[in-house]
């Protein structure tokens, strides 16, 4: 997907534009800040909220500060996901974890320098266009689905619950929030960007839903089936820090089989929209053969 590996390099393009220079005292956490950003990634949740915002019409750079923003606050949660008092990672994306590199202290100032940067970089489109409202929507929904209510929410259940029993009402408000809910935000951002009324965001946050839990379904299917230099982190490694899964819940086949459905669902949805982004529509179900 020639197109796809294009669109990344642009995004990358953009999110650095956005990082600070690693300079005076504060010298050391901004050069873990940029060593987390530069890993790379699949940068899924800018493409998607760019896209989005392609696909409604947008054409302005006024996105192009949330799209740093998103993954920003997506790198933030690696970063304190990776730290000993949580997963205990020592690698991500192939490359030693920040905690690794730079020690636990510095890591968990990293995430928080992340996490506030980010909003100072959203900030900036408020002095891009006299047009606030559409601003102040995506300024929200960014302050809103990252919290408590959002992926916070999702991690603190899914910390509680670790080597516990899991039932199927507690992993889908995992599911939903710790990986849905960035995912929710960086489309409806996008679409409120580029001046979708408050019905068509709502839309777009139930299909980014959809979009949000095929991908964490097929994450536990890559823990188990993927190979540690694709996936850039050790195998197995939910099973070891007792987690269950869907493919713990429902088993390896249905799991695949469900990813597969809910992509074409999400697909469905999309199709529904006048307006088309056949890029955006191939990228969705690019997710389901995805190996990384």
């Amino acid at each position: 997907m020639e197109k796809l590996k294009e669109r990344v390099q642009e995004v990358d393009e953009i999110i650095h534009s956005y990082m600070p220079k690693a300079e005076g005292y504060a010298a050391t956490v901004l050069d873990a800040m940029n060593y987390t950003v530069d890993a790379g990634g699949k940068r899924l949740r800018p493409l998607l909220m760019q896209e989005t915002y392609r696909m409604f019409g947008g054409k302005d750079e006024i996105v192009q500060p949330f799209m740093a923003a998103i993954e920003m606050i997506h790198t933030y949660s690696l970063v304190h996901d990776d730290l000993p008092a949580l997963d205990n990672d020592d690698y991500r994306r192939g490359r030693k974890t920040a905690h690794i590199v730079y020690g636990e202290a510095m890591a968990i100032l990293a995430g928080d320098a992340l996490l506030n940067y980010a909003y100072e970089t959203a900030a900036k489109a408020f002095s891009m266009t006299k047009e606030l409202e559409p601003v102040v929507q995506a300024y929200t929904i960014l302050t809103q689905k990252p919290g408590i209510n959002g992926m916070i929410g999702g991690q603190t259940a899914d910390v509680e619950l670790t080597g516990k029993p899991m039932t199927e009402e507690a992993l889908d408000y995992i599911y939903e929030n710790k990986t849905g809910a960035l995912i929710e935000a960086s489309m409806m951002i996008g679409a409120s960007l580029a001046g979708a009324s408050t019905v068509v965001v709502k839309e777009i946050e139930h299909l980014a839903g959809i979009i949000g839990r095929a991908f964490q379904i097929q994450d536990d299917i890559l823990d188990i089936e993927g190979t540690e230099e694709e996936l850039g982190k050790p195998l197995h490694s939910d099973e070891e820090n007792g987690k269950i899964t869907y493919v713990t819940l429902h088993g390896l086949e249905c799991a695949k089989a469900d990813v597969e459905n809910l992509s074409q669902e999400a697909v469905k949805i999309l199709d529904q929209f006048p307006q088309e982004n056949p890029f955006l529509r191939e990228l969705i179900l690019s997710l389901v053969h995805r190996k990384k």
